[in-house]
């Protein structure tokens, strides 16, 4: 552990699902060379399997900010996934040009989630954030993996999901508080336990 602070944004990809925030092409490629100026660690450029144009976006913003940035440090280019190879492809095919690519692939991991979005078992759950993170590895050095709606998660389950997507290659882990759920406190509380137990 370092005391380094890498700065992770979600402009590109999370702040276009604010209302009327929605960016053209030119204009999530103007906003990245912002990001790299402003010296962020990590942008998320989009997710490439929702549109052509988004991953069109995505690959220009890894071409054109994630291989020079005019003598600021070139960031890592981040693509969006879900826990498929369709959409882990699409991710690949978006960030690979960049100089620094990654793959952030996801999938949920609260009862709730799992029973009503997924139609999972833990065990299915588990299973396949191994297998996902697995495929995306042998495609990038640089995963990150995500516990949708880890927040409302059972922690004791979240550690072994998070041990798995380890053991299988992530080399990062973003544990989301997805539907606001949790306070300070207890979003300290867990982001501890996963620091002791997994």
């Amino acid at each position: 552990m370092t005391d380094y602070v890498r700065i992770f944004d979600t402009t590109l990809r999370d702040g276009e699902q604010s209302p009327g925030a929605s960016l053209t092409s030119s204009e999530k490629i103007k906003l990245a060379r912002a990001l790299a100026k402003l010296g962020v660690d990590v942008i998320e450029a989009g997710f490439p399997a929702a549109s052509p144009d988004d991953l069109e976006a995505v690959r220009r913003i890894a071409v054109q900010v994630g291989q020079s940035t005019n003598g600021s440090r070139i960031p890592i280019i981040c693509g969006l996934a879900r826990a498929t190879k369709k959409d882990i492809d699409k991710a690949w095919e978006g960030v690979c040009e960049a100089k620094h690519p990654r793959i952030h692939t996801f999938l949920a991991t609260s009862d709730i989630h799992m029973k009503y979005k997924l139609n999972m078992s833990r065990d299915e759950v588990i299973k396949r954030v191994f297998e996902m993170v697995s495929y995306a590895r042998n495609l990038c050095e640089d995963v990150e993996f995500s516990p949708e709606d880890g927040g409302r998660s059972e922690p004791e389950f979240l550690y072994i999901v998070l041990g798995e997507a380890i053991r299988a290659g992530a080399s990062t882990i973003n544990i989301p508080d997805t539907v606001g759920f949790t306070t300070p406190d207890e979003f300290g509380s867990l982001i501890g336990g996963i620091m002791k137990n997994t």
